[in-house]
C-alpha cells in the first residue's frame, strides 16, 4: 500500500487533468502547482482575446490613411504578431494590396521595421494615450483606452493606427476565482499604461497589482523580482514574448491556442484556453496532494498497527494477507475518488 499510495494518485489525478483540458508534462508538476502563491497573467491571448481589431487610422499632415495602412500591412504581413495579423486583416479587406518588403526585422516588444519601396518603415508602440481621449471611428469620445502603434516612414512619423482587443468572457470570474484561492493576481503586459489600466479594472486586477510597458526581457526580469521577494510564482502566457518568463516561472502555463515555444516552455498547457482552467489545475493539484496524504496516512498507520501484531503471532496470515490486500484496495480506491473531479462551472 505504501508503495502505491503516491503513483496511483498522481497517475488518475494527471489523467483526469487531461480529461478537463489541463494537459500536464509530469507528475512532479502537480507538487509545483499547489505551491503557487502569485499568478501573473500576460494580457494579450490570456485575459483578452487576443483577436486585435484595427478601429482608426490616423494620418498627420503631409500623408493620408492609405499610404498609413498600406505602409504598416506591407512591414506587418512578415510577422505573427495579433498586432500585425489584425492591420494586414484591415488594409486587405479594405482593397488594399500588399506590397513587399526587404530587410525585415522583429523587434520583441518594440515593433517591427523593414524597407517598403525605398523607404525605411517602421511600425512601433506609440506613447501612452489616456482613457477618455481616444476617439471612434465616428469621431466621439470614447472613455476607452486603446492599442496604439506608430508608423514611421524615413524617421517621420506619418500616421497612427488604433486597435483594440476585448476582455473574454470568462477573465473577471477566473481572477476572482484565483483570489478565492488565496492567490495574488499580477497583470503583466507591453501595452501602455492606460491600456493595462483600464483592462486590470475590468477583470477586477488592483493598479498595484499592474506591470505595464513592459518589454519581453523585462518580464523575465519582473518574474526574477517577484521569486527574490520569496514568490512562488506561476506564469500564465501564451505569445513567443513570453516564453523567457514562462520558463523562469516555477510553473509555466501556455494557453493551447498559444504558440509552439510558449507551449514547449511551459509545464502545463491549458486546452481550454480561459483563466477558470487556471483555477481547476490549482484545486486539482491540491486535491490530489491531500489524496497522497492520506493514502500514506492510512498506509502507514495500518503498517504501524498491524506488523508488531503479526510479529507477536496474535494475528493469522490468512488474516494478514487479507488486511495487507484491504489496504492496497483501499489506496486504490481514494485515488480513484479523483475522477470524480469537477472543474468549476465559468
Amino acid at each position: 500500500a505504501l508503495g502505491l499510495a503516491t503513483p496511483t494518485a498522481l497517475m488518475v489525478g494527471t489523467g483526469r487533468g487531461a480529461q478537463i483540458g489541463v494537459l500536464i508534462k509530469g507528475p512532479e508538476i502537480l507538487e509545483s502547482t499547489r505551491r503557487i502563491d502569485t499568478v501573473v497573467l500576460d494580457k494579450t491571448g490570456t485575459v483578452t482575446s487576443g483577436v486585435m481589431q484595427v478601429v482608426e487610422v490616423t494620418a498627420n499632415a503631409g500623408s493620408d490613411t492609405a499610404t498609413v495602412l498600406g505602409l504598416a500591412a506591407a512591414v506587418e504581413h512578415a510577422s505573427e504578431h495579433p498586432i500585425a495579423r489584425a492591420i494586414v486583416e484591415h488594409a486587405t479587406t479594405g482593397g488594399l494590396t500588399l506590397r513587399h518588403v526587404d530587410d525585415f526585422v522583429n523587434e520583441p516588444g518594440v515593433g517591427a521595421h523593414g524597407v517598403v519601396d525605398a523607404s525605411m518603415v517602421s511600425v512601433r508602440r506609440a506613447a501612452a494615450r489616456s482613457a477618455g481621449t481616444s476617439s471612434d471611428p465616428t469621431g466621439n469620445a470614447t472613455g476607452e483606452a486603446f492599442t496604439l502603434v506608430d508608423v514611421v516612414r524615413d524617421g517621420a512619423t506619418i500616421g497612427t493606427i488604433t486597435l483594440a482587443d476585448t476582455v473574454k468572457p470568462t477573465s473577471a470570474a477566473g481572477v476572482r476565482q484565483l483570489r478565492a484561492l488565496d492567490l495574488r493576481v499580477v497583470l503583466l503586459t507591453g501595452d501602455n499604461r492606460a491600456t493595462a489600466d483600464a483592462v486590470a479594472d475590468e477583470v477586477g486586477i488592483a493598479a498595484a497589482d499592474v506591470f505595464a510597458d513592459v518589454l519581453p526581457s523585462q518580464k523575465l526580469a519582473v518574474i526574477r523580482e517577484l521569486q527574490e521577494q520569496g514568490r512562488v510564482v506561476a506564469m500564465v502566457g501564451d505569445g513567443v514574448n513570453d516564453a523567457a518568463a514562462l520558463a523562469q516561472a516555477d510553473l509555466g502555463i501556455a494557453m493551447g491556442t498559444g504558440t509552439d515555444v510558449a507551449i514547449e516552455a511551459s509545464d502545463l498547457t491549458l486546452v481550454r484556453p480561459e483563466l477558470p482552467a487556471v483555477v481547476d489545475a490549482v484545486r486539482l493539484s491540491r486535491r490530489t496532494l491531500r489524496t497522497i496524504t492520506a493514502n500514506l496516512f492510512w498506509a502507514f498507520a495500518y503498517n504501524v498497527a498491524a506488523i508488531p501484531v503479526a510479529a507477536a503471532g496474535l494475528l493469522s496470515p490468512v488474516v494478514a494477507s487479507a488486511a495487507m490486500a484491504m489496504s492496497s484496495v483501499f489506496v486504490l480506491t481514494n485515488s480513484l475518488r479523483l475522477r470524480r473531479f469537477q472543474p468549476i462551472p465559468v
